[in-house]
């Protein structure tokens, strides 16, 4: 079947899903829903699955794009989970998601803040790391190990990064994301290819374990999606259509700069007070440069848009700062944005909650919260068995772990690097678009990009265009020159 998710399709598959009963309804299409209805669909069973607003629209398409090997939660002792993020990551890197996932280089600046000690201990962190992609199998040509820089080859990798004082530097890799956002519309055009019915703007009004009462958010109508078993994936959301589900949400925050002249890794900036707690500086292929991410407790309502505070964005500066030979001043940020994290609710500071998922199940709705983007693919594994079980559905085993999402197939020769990067094995097919529209809309976009993201990837309004297929809407100024462009595209095509 065709994997391609626009409004024709959306607007079907609406009309089909109100007159029969699915196996297994999903609410949420962030990385885990959007991984439960493909998990489902690829092992034969009818599946719809709804969002309130878009794919990626939640804490999904806020995250340092990062896909960890685990080092964070060993240094806790979380030996279970970072075994399983190393497995995950492995097959992100190999099988899954070659196109979107790729080993990048950290580096650690041997500051005079870093002690020796620290130092040692960092290293010994690195090398576990990297014991740790050897028991996943991951070949150390795609992901090389830890190294020590002398300081001439830190300030070479990283010329932004202060002279005085600077030791040398620590080089690890780890596992990154070309765009979060990306990863979840590959993942839902993977799910509709075999079957599922992806239907974003269709809000769940109230849920059972045997359906939905829902509503079209672009008519107003309401129908019912009934359905043998309900897989709740709605996120920080999830405890809202369950009230028995109790979470903690965590804010994580990221600064968006325009550049850091010469970097060509990102930055580990050790965190005052914690042994085994970084600030990230994660250039990205577009040229712009995140910083993150806080870990702050979030009290009362859940926005739809979390906004990133002042004090975070202070503190981001100030950690970056601490590393720079040149600050950054606060006119410097052209934008930041906040997510926020599931939590499982728990005791403590929400730095250390435990990243692990968790499946809970009450009157045949299964809903599924925890967890980390690195595994969301296991997340919604587990849930999909667990639905199987509940609902006795006839389904054998997961088949995602060696089942490669769409993109993922090779690059045909003779294809732009740039499309390469963003389309993998789809290039070709996007080339048509882009040389027909080759008009700029920036970050080397063009309007066949766009024309692309709605024709295929279920784009249907300016902002599923400028703030989730593309980055261009996380700087204010960028968004509002792209706008007419994107609403260009929207439009329907003359009959």
């Amino acid at each position: 079947m065709d994997s391609s998710l626009n409004a024709d399709r959306r607007a079907r598959d609406l009309r089909e899903v109100a007159e029969e009963q699915v196996d297994v309804l999903v609410v949420g299409l962030g990385a885990t829903g959007a991984g439960a209805a493909l998990d489902a669909a690829s092992r034969g069973l009818s599946v719809a699955a709804i969002d309130a607003h878009d794919l990626a629209f939640g804490t999904s398409r806020w995250s340092s794009k990062m896909i960890h090997g685990g080092l964070r939660y060993l240094a806790k002792g979380q030996v279970g989970v970072a075994y399983e993020s190393a497995v995950e990551r492995d097959a992100l890197l190999r099988v899954t998601a070659p196109h979107l996932v790729r080993a990048h280089p950290y580096l650690l600046p041997l500051t005079p803040e870093v002690s020796r000690a620290q130092a040692s201990l960092v290293m010994t962190g690195y090398r576990l790391g990297d014991a740790l992609r050897a028991a996943a199998r991951t070949p150390r040509r795609l992901l090389p190990g830890p190294s020590r820089l002398s300081a001439a080859r830190t300030r070479a990798a990283a010329p932004v990064v202060r002279e005085y004082g600077l030791r040398g530097g620590l080089l690890s890799w780890d596992g990154r994301l070309l765009d979060d956002a990306r990863l979840v519309v590959a993942i839902a055009r993977t799910a509709a290819a075999h079957g599922a019915r992806i239907l974003t703007r269709c809000r769940a009004l109230s849920l059972s374990g045997h359906g939905a009462r829902v509503r079209d958010e672009l008519t107003g109508q309401e129908l019912d999606i009934r359905a043998r078993v309900v897989i709740n994936a709605a996120g920080v959301w999830a405890g809202q259509l369950d009230p028995s589900v109790e979470l903690r949400p965590s804010r994580g925050t990221h600064l968006v700069l325009r550049s850091l002249p010469g970097l060509r890794t990102g930055l580990h900036v050790p965190i005052p007070g914690s042994l085994n707690r970084f600030a990230l500086v994660l250039p990205q292929a577009d040229g712009r440069v995140y910083v993150g991410l806080t870990d702050e407790p979030v009290d009362g309502p859940i926005p739809d848009v979390p906004e990133a505070p002042e004090e975070d964005i202070r503190t981001l500066l100030d950690l970056l700062n601490s590393v720079l030979g040149a600050p950054v001043p606060r006119q410097a940020v052209a934008g930041a944005y906040a997510g926020l994290r599931p939590l499982l609710a728990a005791e403590g500071s929400t730095a250390d909650i435990s990243r692990e998922h968790a499946v809970l199940c009450r009157d045949g709705l299964i809903t599924v919260v925890g967890g980390k983007l690195t595994t969301y693919r296991r997340m919604a594994e587990d849930a999909v068995d667990r639905a199987v079980s509940f609902a006795n559905l006839p389904a054998g085993p997961s088949r995602t772990s060696t089942l490669p999402l769409a993109g993922a197939g090779p690059v045909r020769p003779g294809v732009p690097a740039r499309l390469a990067e963003r389309y993998g094995g789809e290039a070709h097919l996007a080339l048509r678009l882009v040389r027909e529209h080759p008009e700029e809309v920036g970050l080397g976009l063009t309007e066949g990009d766009l024309l692309w993201s709605v024709r295929h990837e279920g784009a249907l309004d300016e902002s599923d265009l400028l703030d989730r297929r593309t980055r261009i809407g996380l700087v204010p100024e960028d968004r509002l020159a792209a706008l007419a462009a994107a609403r260009r595209a929207c439009r329907p095509p003359s009959r």
